[in-house]
């Protein structure tokens, strides 16, 4: 039996300005499982990203998020990267001055807890940049700065690749891309999970091209804070075909 890795119980958040988002999600992701999160827009699917890898921007007024077992909810989001949780953004920051590199780097030392080579560090990267079709000179560009949509988006796959996480959140990592782009970062996704199979993920998106590509065995609908069905893929076939005012 597949061991549960995220367990979110009664979560009930609202913004710093008291305005209520979520009511009540209650939803748990397993070893080796993709799950779907799709929604209308200002449904709660990025606030539930956000909240997940602990963004000081949400409260929590009631519920429970347990990794590994393990209660969360007071835990920041640098302590909860060290417990093996990645959330690629659906709007990936600039960091000038930082390049790819050398923020790849720290990040995996402030994972792993230990020094690792920057020559091996580079040749794991280049392997999976030439995989995700990125440019070898993106290794010392300044993270993000003048990157593309598409760029943005591989990058934060690349960071999940070498990162190795337990659990990744996809927030709407399929906007923006065209149909070459998201099939890149859809192998990319695939390709991390062959090499990681208990890797849990939880992907967050409105559109069905992705889920084509990624085949979540749950899809959950969430409208207005709220999940209102669960279920295999048919729910995506059945959105796609009627779209969200059957849950309206």
């Amino acid at each position: 039996m597949a061991n549960a890795l995220l367990e979110i119980t009664d979560l009930h958040v609202h913004a710093e300005d008291g305005t209520k988002i979520l009511n009540g999600i209650s939803l748990e992701v397993n070893e080796g499982e993709v799950h779907a999160l799709m929604g209308p827009n200002g449904c709660g699917k990025s606030t539930l990203a956000s909240c997940l890898l602990g963004s000081p921007e949400y409260v929590v007024e009631k519920g429970t998020i347990k990794f590994k077992g393990e209660n969360i909810n007071s835990l920041d989001s640098s302590e909860r990267g060290k417990k093996g949780m990645f959330l690629a953004f659906q709007y990936p920051q600039e960091f000038p001055g930082v390049s790819v590199l050398n923020f790849l780097r720290q990040t995996v030392e402030a994972r792993t807890s230990k020094e690792i080579s920057i020559l091996n560090l580079r040749k794991q990267m280049l392997s999976w940049m030439e995989r995700l079709d990125m440019d070898s000179a993106f290794a010392d560009r300044y993270l993000n700065e003048g990157f593309s949509g598409g760029e943005k988006k591989r990058n934060e796959i690349l960071q999940m690749a070498l990162l190795e996480p337990d659990f990744a959140v996809l927030d709407e990592t399929d906007s923006g891309l065209d149909i070459d782009a998201l099939q890149v970062v859809a192998n990319g996704v695939n390709e991390i999970r062959s090499s990681r199979p208990q890797l849990g993920v939880l992907t967050i998106t409105h559109y069905q091209r992705l889920l084509d590509h990624l085949k979540p065995s749950h899809v959950h609908i969430l409208v207005e804070g709220v999940i209102v069905d669960s279920g295999g893929f048919e729910l995506v076939e059945k959105l796609d075909s009627e779209g969200y005012e059957a849950w309206l």
